[in-house]
């Protein structure tokens, strides 16, 4: 397989012309966390105190939704972000989301997604969801989607930043680094190799 540019630099290339616009491409791994616990807060609050749920009904459909989003990041992540147009536009578009990151995985500001992208994607499946829930249900589940998504975020941050002594963390650390470092076309489960072991996407181990 063809090796691509790999940078080892804590810094990347600049994005964009403008200062505003480059100043949105980067951003803190805490930003995430500043901007989605309240809302985590927020919903579950709602949930027992305005829809009546059981601790039971929350748990649940809390739990449903941290699964739902593993599902939403695998598909993402393969789907999307390893989308390469053929166009120059589309491959500038590509960079902007994800390749820069393939280039320069170790730039502490592009590890977390954007709120300019996050933000907009949240508003858009809480939409999607509220098509297909109740509020009660829908206040439940919605927790755990964001959940999902701050775990992603965070463990992202830390497989990149951190060394591990636990078996868990090296193993998925290890996952993630051999998606970047060894095939890209493979492990894109990035808070979990589940769904690259459902959908046989996950690394051949080698026989000893």
């Amino acid at each position: 397989m063809k090796k691509n540019y790999v940078s080892n630099s804590e810094e990347s290339v600049r994005m964009f012309k403008s200062n505003f616009m480059e100043a949105f491409s980067r951003v803190h791994f805490s930003v995430p966390l500043i901007l989605y616990v309240p809302v985590v807060l927020f919903f579950a609050i709602a949930a027992f105190v305005s829809a009546g749920v059981s601790i039971a009904g929350f748990a649940g459909f809390y739990a449903l939704g941290v699964l739902v989003w593993s599902v939403v990041e695998y598909f993402l992540h393969r789907f999307v972000f390893h989308f390469v147009p053929e166009s120059k536009w589309g491959q500038r578009i590509h960079f902007v989301f994800h390749g820069v990151h393939h280039d320069y995985p170790n730039d502490t500001k592009r590890l977390v997604m954007p709120p300019a992208v996050s933000i907009p994607l949240a508003f858009l499946f809480y939409f999607l969801f509220s098509l297909i829930l109740s509020k009660a249900y829908l206040w439940s589940f919605f927790p755990g989607f964001v959940s999902g998504y701050l775990f992603y975020d965070i463990t992202h941050y830390a497989l990149h930043h951190h060394n591990f002594k636990s078996a868990f963390w090296k193993k998925l650390k290890k996952h993630h680094m051999l998606h970047h470092y060894s095939d890209s076309s493979k492990g894109y489960g990035v808070s979990s190799p589940l769904w690259d072991k459902v959908l046989r996407s996950d690394f051949i181990k080698k026989q000893a």
